[in-house]
Formats: structure tokens, C-alpha cells, sequence
């Protein structure tokens, strides 16, 4: 394994530094274009035209990076992909080796799909792995031709065994593909981000709540100012119970049977519910979502459904906006029946507007049923760092490597005792296995130099000394940029007896997790995407609101 890593970093350095082999530079008749001669006099042959401009090309990609993408949503009711193209470009000030999103395109989406089920409520993977080779096919796209790509799970894809049958579908792409199963906070964060309700808080000033309604659960997030200040969600959707054509129950989820038996109504599977009791089943759902978008105090069925902690009453909204499948209706850019209550639901939800029941006007961003992928796409692309530092033996991808955040300061001295105890302490925290994969997040101001850097390497290797010799890589990721030379004097200085992976320019927190891809080159970077499982509420700390930072997809 380590032999075949050497070998493939071997060869694309010799590719890069090949393009740019001043030797082997040739005019059209074969001749040298370029070369230096000494003796009697020192002198250069031009470059042709497409010398030079194959020259200005590789100068170019070192500064630039170009990834053709695909975001995949695959949730409780539907399922839909995105192929993009994004351009990132190292930044310029104070030699910086950061990474930006400077450009963004959308190259093709595909049909929204019914995600499909077995008879035993599990997702039909043979099913959806046949609509998203289709969606490649229609989109001219080939799977070599894509550059990284993030699966998003909400809702039953969550469940371990649907989980688990869809990471078979993308095992092959493992070094380029991660997934991530977005739970409810993520979801509002995806959502307020792909609908467009952040970036219409933030150019309007305005304190904006954007209700997301999906198949199964509606998600609620509170935005001020592009400052995201809380989330929520409540077990409301638009397919918690579905038909066939016949009208007979194919579909029946607990929130719904919960509202089914509250109001003394039973509801079967495979039987035809009499349509009042329908409706007053889906009056109740519309009249918590009401409850729970004028912030009330949950109180009965909406206490019930509540998934989350809900909004705080401190702060009204201005505007609300809509997501989801459910707001496709709300807005009338759909009518159509899909054997469901969505557009019943949409129509009570709408005429709680129409009666003053909520009282901020409703505004429409534009985006609906694709907001969460959207979401992914747009919120989470960051790239940053070809000052990084990977060892030889470092094994990539991993996958799913928890975060330990010590307690260091991130300017001033740095004594290593210091850090031994701070990284010690986050270890025992997190109760990590001393052969498992680790990631190391350090903050970091001020100049790199090197004293405060050894004293910084020192601390970390005294603290994982017990788990030097193991295969797993310690990972260290820095928001400065440091991590070329932090890794380089815990490797080459110090022999950690451990593989090495330092990277620098992201921000990280506690209770996140990492997956790092394969090296990108000629760029030199690495794809990495930071899983936030706990968002905390309240003051702006919510981890998703910080710059290119929360649940997301970087590059390093």
C-alpha cells in the first residue's frame, strides 16, 4: 500500500513539473524552443505561441482550481442531483495559500424522483443507483469526468441500512464522493442557504424565517441580518401518508398515525380513508405548522411532532419565505396530484395567509423543491491551503475521523507542556482509539515562526506518543497557514512514528467530523468535507453561519 502511494504521488509530480521542463519545451519542427547555453556566451531561443501559452495554462492551474461537481439529495420522499462547475483561486494577499469560490455555474438537474422503496419500507437501491446512472447519461457526463461530489441523506435514507445500501452505490468513487447524513439542523441550514432566504436577509437587513417542507418534516430557520440565529423542526410533510391510484394507503408515517389517533381516526394500509377523515387529518398538520410558524409555545400535537428544541419567541420575523416540495404549491408553480397530502397541506397552509393567521408577508426566493441541494452546493464549497504536508505512508480517503479541539490559545506563547495537556484532555474527551484515525483542530494568528512551531509540534507528539507506530493518520488542520511546516518538523524532526496529514485554512469545532479525498493536482490539494453534528442556537454560534464553514464540502 505505502509503495503504491509513493509511486502515484511519484508520477503526478513528475506530470506537473514535466509541463513546466523547460529541456523538453520544442518548436514546431522539434527543435528546443527554450535553452540556456553556456560557454561562449549566454543566449535564449523564443517560445513558440503554444509553448507559452501552455506555460501560462499550468501557471494558471497552480492558482486556480476548476471542479466539475454533483450534489446528490436523497431524502424520504424525493431524490435529485446537480452537476456543477467551480472555480476556486488561491488568494493574493499576503502570499496567501487560500483558497476562494470565485465562480459558479450550474451545468445540468435532473428530474425529481420519487425516491423509491421495497415492499419492506427500505430505499430501492438497485432503483436509484438506475435514475442516477440515467441522470449521468442524459447530462453527457461520465463518472471520470467528475472532480468531487457530496451525497446529502435526510430523512428514512438516514436509517443505518438505507444508509449503508446507498454508500454501496457511490463505493467506487470513494476518493472523490462523501456523504453525509444531514440531520435536522443541517437541513435548515441547507435549506435557508439553497432558497436564497440568507442572501435575501442579508441585502434587505431583514430578520427573514424560512419554512422548509419536505416529505416528511418541515424545517424552520430564523435569519437576521444573513446571520442565521436559530433552527427547528417538526414532524409535517407532504407524503406522511400517500395512495395509489385507487386512493388506497401505500404509505402511512408515525407523525401521521399520531394525528390519526388523536383525533380518534384509524388509518390502514392498503384501505381507502373516507376523505373527511383525510381532511381533518391534514387540517390538524397545517394548523401546527401555522402554531409553530408564529413561534406559539408548542402545546398538544405540535409538542408532539416537535423534533427539535423549538424557535424562541424573542425575535419576529419580517418576511417568511418557503422550500421544499410543499412550496412548489404555495407559490403555484406546481398542481399537480403525487398520491400524497402536499397539496392539501400547501392550501391550508396558504390560507392561514389569507385569513391573517400569520402576519409577515410572504416573499418568494425563487427556489423550492431543490433548495437543500442547492444548499450543498452553494453554502459548502470552500478550497484553501497548498501549503499542506502529507506523509508518504498517509492512506487516502478516510472517512468519518472526529474532531478534537484542544484548549490553546490561538497568538502568544505556546509552551509544549501546554499543549500536551490541552491535547491529552481533548483525547480523553473524545475517547478515541489509540489506532484510529485522529483530526486535530488548531487556531492559529501571527507569523509562522519556528520556535512557537516546535514548541506547538512538540506538545502534540508528547500527547499521542502511546499511539505512535499505528497505520492511522493524524490529521491537523489549522485556520493559518502553517500546516506545510507543522507537518514537516513532527515527521522529519521529531520521527512521529505515525502518518501525517496537515492542512491549514478551515475552521473547525468539537462534534464535527472530517473526510479528506485524494490529492488533486496540479494544484496539490486535497478535498475534505467537515460534518457538523451539533449545531448550537442563539448569538450567531450556530457553526453553519461562519464564512464557508458549517456542514461543507472544502478543498485543501
Amino acid at each position: 500500500m505505502a509503495e503504491d502511494l509513493r509511486r502515484r504521488r511519484h508520477e503526478a509530480g513528475r506530470a506537473v513539473t514535466g509541463a513546466f521542463n523547460l529541456d523538453r519545451l520544442h518548436d514546431s519542427a522539434g527543435a528546443p524552443a527554450l535553452r540556456l547555453h553556456d560557454g561562449d556566451g549566454e543566449h535564449i531561443h523564443e517560445l513558440s505561441i503554444g509553448e507559452r501559452g501552455a506555460i501560462t495554462e499550468f501557471i494558471w492551474k497552480v492558482d486556480n482550481v476548476e471542479l466539475t461537481t454533483v450534489g446528490i439529495d436523497i431524502g424520504s420522499s424525493t431524490s435529485h442531483l446537480m452537476f456543477s462547475r467551480v472555480r476556486l483561486q488561491r488568494k493574493t494577499q499576503l502570499l496567501s495559500s487560500q483558497f476562494v469560490v470565485v465562480d459558479r455555474k450550474m451545468l445540468w438537474r435532473s428530474p425529481i424522483l420519487l425516491t423509491p422503496f421495497l415492499a419492506d419500507e427500505t430505499i430501492d437501491a438497485a432503483a436509484l443507483g438506475a435514475f442516477i446512472d440515467d441522470c449521468y447519461q442524459q447530462a453527457g457526463v461520465s463518472r471520470a469526468d467528475i472532480d468531487s461530489g457530496a451525497v446529502i441523506l435526510t430523512g428514512e435514507a438516514i436509517k443505518k441500512r438505507n444508509a449503508q445500501a446507498i454508500a454501496e452505490l457511490f463505493a467506487a468513487d470513494s476518493g472523490k464522493f462523501v456523504c453525509a447524513s444531514a440531520g435536522h439542523h443541517l437541513e435548515c441550514v441547507l435549506a435557508a442557504h439553497g432558497s436564497g432566504a440568507v442572501a435575501l436577509s442579508r441585502e434587505a437587513g431583514a430578520t427573514v424565517l424560512n419554512v422548509d417542507i419536505g416529505g416528511g418534516t418541515t424545517k424552520l430557520a430564523l435569519i437576521r441580518n444573513g446571520e442565521i440565529l436559530s433552527t427547528c423542526a417538526f414532524a409535517v410533510g407532504g407524503r406522511l401518508i400517500a395512495f395509489d391510484t385507487q386512493g388506497r394507503l401505500t404509505r402511512i408515517d408515525e407523525a401521521a398515525r399520531i394525528v390519526a389517533h388523536a383525533l380518534g381516526i384509524e388509518l390502514r394500509l392498503g384501505q381507502c380513508p373516507a376523505l373527511q377523515d383525510l381532511d381533518r387529518v391534514v387540517a390538524a398538520l397545517a394548523d401546527v405548522a401555522v402554531s409553530m410558524l408564529r413561534q406559539r409555545p408548542p402545546a398538544g400535537l405540535a409538542r408532539g411532532l416537535l423534533l427539535t428544541e423549538a424557535l424562541p419567541g424573542a425575535v419576529a420575523p419580517d418576511m417568511i419565505t418557503f422550500s421544499g416540495g410543499v412550496s412548489e404549491y404555495l407559490y403555484g408553480r406546481e398542481t399537480a396530484q403525487f398520491g400524497d397530502i402536499a397539496r392539501p397541506l400547501a392550501e391550508r397552509i396558504g390560507d392561514a395567509f389569507g385569513a391573517d393567521r400569520i402576519l409577515p408577508p410572504l416573499r418568494d426566493t425563487g427556489q423550492g423543491i431543490r433548495a437543500t441541494v442547492i444548499g450543498a452546493s452553494q453554502f459548502s464549497m470552500q478550497v484553501s491551503g497548498k501549503t499542506i504536508h502529507l506523509s508518504e505512508v498517509a492512506a487516502l480517503p478516510v472517512h468519518n475521523v472526529p474532531v478534537l479541539f484542544p484548549a490553546l490559545p490561538a497568538d502568544g506563547a505556546l509552551p509544549a507542556r501546554a499543549v500536551t495537556s490541552a491535547v491529552a484532555a481533548a483525547l480523553a474527551r473524545a475517547h478515541v482509539e489509540p489506532d484510529a484515525p485522529v483530526a486535530v483542530a488548531l487556531k492559529w494568528r501571527g507569523d509562522p515562526h519556528y520556535i512557537r512551531l516546535r514548541h506547538l509540534a512538540e506538545g502534540i507528539a508528547a500527547a499521542i506518543g502511546s499511539a505512535s507506530g499505528c497505520e492511522a493518520p493524524l490529521i491537523l488542520i489549522s485556520d493559518g497557514d502553517i500546516g506545510k511546516t507543522l507537518g514537516h518538523i513532527l515527521e522529519h524532526e521529531l520521527a512521529l512514528a505515525r502518518p501525517i496529514v496537515s492542512i491549514d485554512g478551515i475552521q473547525l469545532r468539537e462534534l464535527d467530523f472530517v473526510d479528506i479525498g485524494e490529492v488533486i493536482e496540479p494544484s496539490h490539494v486535497v478535498p475534505i468535507m467537515i460534518k457538523s453534528l451539533l449545531f448550537a442556537g442563539g448569538n450567531g454560534a450556530h457553526p453553519a453561519d461562519r464564512p464557508n464553514t458549517g456542514a461543507r464540502y472544502s478543498i485543501h
